[in-house]
């Protein structure tokens, strides 16, 4: 349950205080607020480029690839930890085989 349900929920059931009540909606249009004035990070920005480089040499590929390989067709321009992160947050197709993580283009 996030904050704002929560915030809602609470409201919910002490209806008949309208201190609580006014308390709950003040809140519940804090974190509106703060909900629509987040912007991407200059990192975030920089990230969705690399993404892009992923999924070029992934669809580019004939099989499954490993991060590491990944990283050697991306001419080790990234780590593996950053291509692993961005490979979780990407739609893409992992397959586990003997322990070996294997990612392809969903």
């Amino acid at each position: 349950m996030t904050k704002k349900e929560m915030f809602a929920h609470i409201a919910d059931l002490l209806a008949d205080n309208a201190e609580v009540v006014a308390f709950c909606e003040k809140n519940i249009e804090a974190l509106s607020k703060k909900r629509a004035s987040s912007k991407p990070t200059k990192t975030q920005i920089a990230n969705e480029g690399v993404k892009a480089e992923i999924a070029e040499v992934l669809s580019g590929a004939d099989a499954p690839m490993t991060v590491g390989e990944i990283v050697k067709a991306l001419d080790n321009a990234y780590t593996s930890q950053k291509v692993s992160a961005l490979l979780r947050q990407m739609s893409v197709n992992k397959i586990v085989d003997k322990k070996v993580s294997r990612f392809e283009i969903a």
